[in-house]
């Protein structure tokens, strides 16, 4: 989750919930096919769907992974947890989030 300035504009809301995907196994299923990109930070890409304007994606220059808006899935949220939380500290003060363990350490 991030909760900065740029995605809490970007999502009119306390934070943004991402999911993390590698770049080469994300497929687009969608009727619009591929987002049309933006420039919307100095090093950051951003995806929106073509035909709506939803905000879909979200990736840094040279990197792999691409980042995807976790409530602009099909499947929802189901099975994911946020496991951090970006600039939590000017996250709304009535703002909570539990976060799950970090996968990736024991």
């Amino acid at each position: 989750m991030c909760s900065c300035e740029h995605c809490t504009l970007l999502s009119g809301s306390p934070a943004m919930w991402w999911a993390g995907f590698r770049r080469e196994t994300l497929i687009w299923t969608g009727r619009c096919g591929e987002p049309t990109w933006y420039s919307t930070w100095p090093t950051l890409s951003r995806g929106f769907c073509p035909r709506c304007g939803t905000h879909l994606v979200s990736v840094a220059d040279g990197s792999d992974m691409v980042m995807v808006t976790t409530f602009s899935l099909t499947e929802r949220s189901d099975g994911l947890e946020p496991v951090g939380h970006s600039f939590r500290q000017r996250a709304v003060p009535w703002m909570r989030v539990d976060l799950a363990p970090y996968p990736l350490h024991p």
